[in-house]
């Protein structure tokens, strides 16, 4: 019913569980005790979600999902870690995701993030707003997702992964170094193809945005010198824009090197 919660007669709901106004849970799901959930969530059949999970507002979790298992990780000790769910998530059937290691960490997945079937979580994973990922993706450890990034079927995430906000990574890539923002990915091993032009038309971005963002990555890709060089470059040339900014903060926070290009003269597969 409106403004009440709904709870099938099969289903196992801790009593210390909190659930919000107008939550809807399905057939044989379980709910533990030290778990939220926001107003209007629904969670279909068989669904477990374990302790330290908090689900925000009108989420939609599919059959066989489970969210907050203990992280596959030697060092994990037992410690109080947490999973984070922004508002209007749509996590599909089979997905996993698991609970942070270290003491008070989390796994988060931004608000609007739509995952698909099949698709795992590790520990530690950070997950930006509205992103999209389709079936049977698997995000290693302590991987960070910016906002607005898509990924195709079948790829799968190196531990330790950045990938910057409004990349497109193609279906079965193998990505082991960070995805640059505004970048189109595919291949195994993934190279860089250009930007994601069809993305950020979709996100609003003109055409005079799309070939400022291609202009700084001629600079910080075919610009002969160091890293360090090409970003000074940036800084310079495009001061103040907040596009430019996005990039070179990004180069500047990598730990496994950018995604090279993969024209002839793309050079930067190490960390410089």
């Amino acid at each position: 019913m409106e403004g009440k919660r709904t709870i099938h007669p099969t289903a196992v709901v801790s009593p210390s569980a909190e659930l919000g106004e107008g939550v809807w849970v399905g057939p044989y799901t379980v709910i533990d005790g030290k778990v939220k959930i926001g107003d209007g969530t629904r969670l279909e059949a068989f669904v477990h979600i374990r302790d330290y999970v908090e689900i925000g507002r009108n989420c939609h979790v599919f059959e066989y999902t489970s969210i907050g298992g203990p992280p596959q990780d030697h060092g994990f000790g037992g410690e109080v870690t947490y999973v984070r769910i922004g508002d209007d998530v749509i996590l599909r059937e089979n997905v996993t995701v698991n609970r942070a290691t270290g003491e008070g960490n989390a796994t988060i997945i931004g608000e609007g993030t739509m995952i698909m079937d099949a698709c795992h979580l590790a520990h530690n994973v950070q997950i930006g707003r509205s992103c999209t990922f389709a079936n049977k993706i698997g995000f290693a450890g302590h991987c960070e997702v910016g906002d607005y990034v898509v990924a195709g079927g079948l790829t799968g995430f190196h531990q330790f992964v950045k990938v910057g906000s409004y990349a497109m990574v193609g279906g079965l890539a193998k990505i082991i170094k960070d995805v640059p923002p505004y970048s189109l990915v595919d291949g195994n091993p993934a190279r860089v193809y250009g930007l994601n032009a069809v993305g950020l038309r979709r996100n609003g971005f003109s055409q005079e945005e799309r070939t400022l963002i291609k202009h700084i990555y001629r600079v910080l890709y075919r610009r002969r010198g160091t890293l360090a060089e090409a970003l000074a470059e940036i800084d310079e040339r495009w001061a103040g824009d907040e596009r430019a900014a996005l990039i070179t903060s990004f180069a500047r926070s990598v730990k496994r090197g950018l995604t090279p290009w993969a024209k002839s003269g793309g050079r930067r597969e190490t960390e410089e």
